[in-house]
């Protein structure tokens, strides 16, 4: 079975069973509403373009599977992709598109799409979002399709950040040197004693998501500073942090797996980080671990799921880890018990990355004076651009980021994600930075 069969099979019990895949990116945002925030921590990327990374379900739909978007895919890039054969599903398209509205809002405000989606109920059909939240489970009720996963409230609970280090402690698992701070009258005896270890601490709020909703403490006068900031809320205002010491040249890892409705996981893939000059490049895959780390992490996987699963969740899930300098895996950091990155490039890797092959899943952060096409897309990657099986290059799997942010009022910025695909793990980086060169040109700047 493919990625998506075997997905189908593990939530629903049935391998040939219909999804409805709605890719709500960033769902944290909803499950953080009302939650405590770190001051200063939680500036965010243009709503617009987050939102219209939905259009990357449309990579991971097999034939008879649908993806709710929040408008029609660029005809030239939906040519592209049923050129090579990358795109199996259908798209459902809501009629009320609000940029910096999630695509599940935009569903519940489009009759005409909820309409469709009622037509899709035959008791084999689930909708499939990335995560789940309020809002999913509404449209589940106005729909009258069934999510294939558990509830919100259970799903919020165990992606929080102090959820996982409490697991992490009650399995037994490596942990990172830190605590839990509760209320805000906690975090200065944690600061110190952190500090006190040596090195950098970095304090997160339990809800943050990509890399945001966390502050990197230096020193004691950083901490002073945030301190100043934090304390005004009073000493006994709730808090929900993490703080951690920093682990200086670790390789992050993020790695993959089921938890299936009956209790079963099953491993999928890890995939480490790239750096370049200190930058970050993407993720790069497949990855080989020492044994030793790669013993350890088999083990955690299965004592996080069956874990998880006691939780009362059943689903994808992603954990990031990090390996030590020294070959010291820290198996947990905290847990995505949602899809994420690797989630949609799953279908990709089976079909375009066999074994032997390697790929740097990467994104092109660009900034434009004006819209551009999928064809200057195109012609400035040149023969760098992945035409298909067997093909080197890069293989973009979505465009509209491109220009979401684009209001019409000068520059602004665009991304552009792609796996750059080669036969070592040095072409798929060459490849990498070559057409990172290539893309700066085109929007005119100087890589």
């Amino acid at each position: 079975m493919n990625f998506v069969a075997r997905l189908k099979k593990d939530l629903t019990g049935d391998a040939g069973a219909r999804f409805v895949f709605v890719n709500n990116f960033e769902v944290e945002r909803s499950w953080a509403v009302g939650e405590p925030k770190l001051p200063g921590a939680g500036i965010s990327f243009a709503g617009a373009t987050v939102n219209r990374m939905e259009e990357m379900g449309a990579l991971l739909a097999g034939e008879g599977d649908l993806v709710v978007l929040k408008a029609p895919m660029d005809a030239a890039f939906a040519g592209y992709l049923a050129r090579i054969g990358a795109a199996d599903g259908t798209t459902l398209i809501a009629e009320h598109n609000d940029p910096d509205a999630m695509v599940t809002e935009d569903a519940l405000n489009s009759p005409e799409l909820l309409g469709r989606l009622r037509e899709l109920a035959d008791g084999n059909t689930y909708l499939m979002p990335l995560g789940i939240s309020a809002s999913e489970e509404a449209l589940a009720k106005e729909s009258g399709l069934p999510l294939a996963g558990s509830t919100a409230q259970i799903c919020k609970a165990v992606n929080g950040k102090v959820f996982s280090r409490g697991l992490v402690d009650a399995l037994g698992l490596r942990q990172v040197p830190g605590r839990v701070v509760h209320t805000v009258g906690e975090l200065r005896d944690a600061l110190t004693a952190q500090l006190a270890l040596g090195g950098r601490v970095v304090v997160k709020e339990s809800l943050g998501v990509s890399g945001r909703g966390m502050v990197v403490v230096e020193d004691e006068r950083g901490a002073n500073r945030l301190l100043r900031l934090i304390e005004r809320r009073g000493a006994d205002a709730p808090a929900n942090l993490v703080v951690e010491s920093w682990i200086e040249h670790a390789q992050d890892l993020n790695y993959q797996f089921v938890v299936s409705r009956t209790g079963g996981v099953r491993f999928e893939t890890v995939k480490a980080a790239v750096l370049k000059n200190g930058v970050h490049q993407g993720h790069r895959f497949p990855v080989e671990l020492p044994p030793v780390a790669a013993r350890e992490l088999a083990e955690a996987v299965e004592k996080i799921g069956k874990a998880l699963h006691e939780e009362g969740f059943f689903g994808m899930v992603g954990v990031d880890a990090m390996l030590a300098a020294d070959g010291t895996l820290y198996p947990c950091l905290e847990i995505n018990a949602r899809f994420n990155m690797s989630t949609y490039q799953s279908r990709i890797a089976e079909k375009f990355i066999p074994d032997g092959r390697h790929a740097i899943a990467a994104t092109f952060s660009l900034k434009l004076q004006r819209e551009h096409t999928f064809a200057e897309v195109e012609a400035a990657l040149g023969d760098l651009f992945f035409t298909g099986a067997g093909d080197t290059g890069v293989l973009v799997n979505n465009f509209a980021t491109l220009n979401a942010a684009n209001t019409g009022e000068g520059s602004f910025h665009g991304r552009l994600y792609a796996i750059c695909v080669g036969d070592s793990p040095e072409e798929a980086l060459a490849v990498r930075t070559e057409a990172e060169r290539r893309l700066a040109a085109m929007a005119g700047e100087d890589a």
